[in-house]
């Protein structure tokens, strides 16, 4: 597979913005490593914007990796699960990392972690998903956004009947310097980072797809390319490298040449 010459490209892009320089040489090429578990976790009850969860254990239980701890409290909730094996030492209040005291469930490591069962299960067939159900099981997995609201997905993936979604993007951008956590994902799980986009669009009924990527990341941007040779409604938007490209409003404009009204949600 090789690389497209990056002067055969047609790159999208917002007016304005400013170019920093990239410094991320440094960990471009460091492959992702998974690493040890704490010997102790303490998981706030409230991790996202919303009702918090509540607690499903109590001092003394045993648990293990991925088990379901805390009950989302309300729709615009999203429930926790362990996330290493062990003993739950406490549930009571605790510093927030944001400040003030929220109830937390304590876990003290036992020394051995076990796969838990969602942990190599084979990416499900999308024919074989209703968009509701889809949306359940990001309910379930407890996902959130990693903004700085951290807003439960399965929101998002609910839009109101009025408001109908004709196309989602997948922001490769990683426009900030020294940031590479993104890059790395998509060249080393490009699959799973389209089959998130494939489910997604198929959740909220979109029509088309595209995958935003800035030309400092031409591997990642051939890589795509060549996994999407045959699609028909998602593709790979090659985009000038700038900042703050990977805003959303920018990223909207620059691939859809579309406004978002000032306060509006794209």
């Amino acid at each position: 597979m090789g690389q497209i010459p990056e002067t055969m490209m047609r790159l999208r892009t917002f007016s304005q913005g400013i170019h920093p320089a990239h410094r991320k040489s440094s960990t471009q090429d460091e492959k992702i490593r998974r690493i040890s578990p704490p010997k102790e976790v303490i998981l706030p009850l409230q991790q996202h914007i919303g009702a918090p969860c509540q607690s499903l254990v109590k001092r003394g239980d045993e648990v293990r990796k991925g088990d379901k701890i805390a009950e989302a409290g309300a729709f615009v909730s999203a429930p926790i699960h362990a996330s290493i094996s062990g003993k739950v030492t406490a549930v009571e209040l605790s510093t927030h990392p944001v400040g003030g005291k929220f109830k937390s469930i304590f876990i003290r490591g036992g020394g051995k972690e076990e796969d838990w069962e969602g942990e190599n299960e084979k990416n499900t067939n999308l024919s074989e998903l209703e968009p509701q159900e889809i949306r359940n099981r990001v309910k379930e997995a407890g996902i959130v956004g990693l903004g700085g609201a951290t807003f439960p997905t399965h929101v998002k993936l609910t839009p109101p009947k009025e408001k109908p979604l004709d196309t989602v993007i997948l922001n490769g951008c990683e426009c900030e310097p020294y940031l590479t956590g993104d890059h790395r994902l998509m060249l080393e799980e490009p699959e799973k980072c389209l089959f998130g986009l494939k489910a997604i669009i198929k959740a909220v009924g979109a029509q088309r797809g595209y995958v935003g990527i800035e030309n400092n990341k031409m591997d990642a941007i051939a890589l795509f390319q060549d996994k999407l040779a045959g699609e028909e409604n998602v593709e790979v938007i090659p985009l000038r490298t700038k900042y703050p490209q990977g805003g959303e409003k920018m990223l909207v404009k620059a691939i859809l040449n579309r406004e978002v009204p000032s306060e509006g949600i794209p």
